[in-house]
């Protein structure tokens, strides 16, 4: 007769401390990632209502940007309000499937992200070093069959991640140290071996990250190159304007990343409370800084914005 344990299928709720050593500051600390929070969802559903009802919007740059916007609510709506529930409510707990889904809605969020990045990379290549043949290039069809293709990558890239968990047995404690789960800080409570989970989920998601960094930068070397040998500065600094909102976007994405990936490697010094909360700045941050960042220096969308808001103001 063969017994079956239902309990490695079934798992007992998780529990999330939250950020351990500062557990009498979590009420404080909840109240910047609220409105961090709320700056990130209203700034990336301004830009998805302007980009959607202005025509003059309807390029593939901010077909791009909207992308962007939307999975960074994913991104952010993913982790925050679990955390908060935890600082303010005490809801510690979280069940299997429910863990699972936030773990994947995370990384795959990120992942896209990157993907998105290095796409605006290539729009702006074409822009700049074909801009002649930019609107044969980059038809409505081919940036349909590009958001569908990174989307689709990343959903492949993640996935796996999923059903690498739920093969592992928990059969030892269900606390985990975080404020939302992660694929490595899961799979670290199985009793069993995960070196496959090790390998499959640092290896594959970072070299799939550090592809889109390497595209994007030999998209900027050419789109440099190109820039250079225009006839005039206004031209040139016109042309290098377009890209400056993509530049500093990427910036802020890239930076934390590989300094996260660092300090996890190197920075064996480095407290457990740092990384934690280094990990919940890192998905409501960028979140919430890319619209400001694209309305501020995108002529464009600034100026619906003030249109926009200047219109309420008179009504």
């Amino acid at each position: 007769m063969v017994i079956f344990n239902l309990s490695i299928y079934n798992p007992e709720p998780f529990i999330l401390v939250g950020i351990q050593g500062l557990e009498q500051y979590h009420v404080w600390i909840g109240i910047p990632f609220c409105v961090i929070y709320i700056l990130a969802v209203g700034g990336n559903c301004v830009l998805l209502y302007l980009i959607a009802v202005e025509r003059s919007l309807h390029e593939p740059m901010f077909f791009f940007l909207s992308m962007l916007a939307m999975t960074d609510l994913v991104l952010s709506t993913a982790g925050v309000p679990k955390t908060l529930s935890i600082f303010w409510l005490g809801a510690q707990e979280i069940t299997f499937r429910g863990c699972l889904t936030q773990m994947f809605f995370l990384h795959y969020s990120f992942v896209l992200d990157s993907a998105i990045l290095m796409a605006m990379a290539f729009d702006r290549y074409v822009a700049i070093c074909t801009r002649l043949r930019y609107i044969t290039i980059l038809t409505p069809k081919t940036i349909i069959k590009i958001a569908v293709g990174i989307s689709f990558r990343s959903f492949c890239i993640i996935l796996p991640d999923v059903f690498l968990l739920t093969r592992l047995p928990f059969c030892r404690t269900h606390v985990i140290p975080h404020t939302y789960c992660e694929h490595i800080g899961v799979a670290r409570l199985a009793c069993a071996d995960i070196s496959i989970n090790i390998w499959y989920g640092f290896c594959v998601p970072i070299m799939t990250v550090i592809s889109d960094v390497i595209l994007i930068a030999i998209s900027y070397t050419f789109i440099l190159c190109a820039v250079f040998h225009l006839p005039s500065r206004d031209v040139r600094q016109k042309a290098l304007g377009t890209c400056g909102s993509h530049v500093c976007v990427i910036l802020m994405f890239y930076t934390p990343t590989f300094f996260s990936i660092l300090a996890h490697r190197f920075g064996h010094n480095v407290s457990h409370t740092f990384h934690i909360m280094f990990a919940n700045l890192y998905i409501v941050i960028p979140p919430a800084l890319n619209p400001i960042v694209y309305g501020v220096k995108t002529k464009q969308i600034r100026d619906k914005v003030v249109l926009l808001f200047s219109t309420k103001d008179t009504q």
